[in-house]
C-alpha cells in the first residue's frame, strides 16, 4: 500500500456512474452517463457495469440505470453523436463448468477458498456466488477483474450499513491491483458526490486494513 498511482478519468467516471446507481441518484447518474462517453467508456462498458451493479444494488436500482442509459444514447442520436459500441463479452466454451469456473475466480480474488460461516448456513447463496456472480458475471471479458471491484467498492461505499460486505471487497481490490491511494480517491469522489459520513466509513475501513497489511 501507499503507491501513489492516482483514478485516471475514466476511473473516476467508472466510481461515480457506481455510487449515483447504487443511490438511486437519477438525475446526477445520468449527467455521468453522459460524461463517461464523451471520455471514450464504450456503450458495452457502461453497459456491463451497470449489469454488474445489479449484484450488489439490486435488479430495481441497475434496470433504472439501464433505462437512464438507454436514453442517453437516443438523446445523443437525435443530436447526431456517435459513441463506440465496443467489444461484446466472449461466450464461454459449451462444456464449462461454472461452479468449478467461478470457485476459482472466486478464490484467485479473495486469496484463498472462502468458505464456513454464511457459506455453510446457507449453502444455496454459496452456491449463487460461485455459480452466478463469480462464474456467470465475473466471466464477462468486457470489463476486468480490477475494473470490477472498482465498480463494486464505489457501490458499496456509497450505501448504508455494508461494512463488512465493503471491506471484504476493499481487500479484493487491493488484490487486483489498485491501490491504498487510488481508494482514497474513491472515497474523496464518495464524499463529493454521496455525503462525508459514507466516505469516512470508507476511510476508517482502508486505515484498519493499512494496519493489518
Amino acid at each position: 500500500m501507499g503507491n501513489k498511482i492516482n483514478l485516471d478519468n475514466k476511473q473516476q467516471l467508472v466510481v461515480n456512474i457506481s455510487a449515483f446507481t447504487a443511490v438511486g441518484n437519477m438525475d446526477s447518474l445520468t449527467i455521468e452517463l453522459g460524461r463517461g462517453l464523451e471520455a471514450g467508456l464504450t456503450i458495452n462498458k457502461i453497459k456491463e457495469i451497470l449489469v454488474h451493479l445489479y449484484a450488489y444494488t439490486g435488479f430495481p436500482r441497475s434496470l433504472n440505470a439501464l433505462a437512464a442509459f438507454m436514453q442517453v444514447i437516443e438523446e445523443a442520436k437525435k443530436q447526431g453523436k456517435e459513441y463506440i459500441e465496443g467489444e461484446n463479452t466472449s461466450p464461454l466454451p459449451e462444456n464449462t463448468d461454472i461452479l468449478k469456473l467461478g470457485t476459482q475466480v472466486q478464490t484467485e480474488l479473495v486469496g484463498q477458498p472462502v468458505s464456513g460461516g454464511v457459506m455453510e448456513f446457507a449453502p444455496a447463496i454459496d452456491r449463487y456466488l460461485k455459480t452466478h456472480l463469480f462464474g456467470d458475471i465475473f466471466a464477462g471479458d468486457v470489463l476486468t477483474y480490477q475494473q470490477r471491484e472498482l465498480v463494486t467498492v464505489s457501490a458499496l461505499a456509497a450505501m448504508t450499513g455494508l461494512e463488512s460486505q465493503l471491506q471484504s471487497h476493499l481487500v479484493i481490490a487491493m488484490n487486483t491491483g489498485l491501490t491504498e491511494n487510488q481508494l482514497l480517491e474513491v472515497m474523496d469522489q464518495i464524499e463529493q458526490n454521496i455525503n462525508k459520513e459514507q466516505a469516512d466509513i470508507g476511510r476508517k475501513i482502508l486505515s484498519k486494513l493499512k494496519e493489518y497489511k
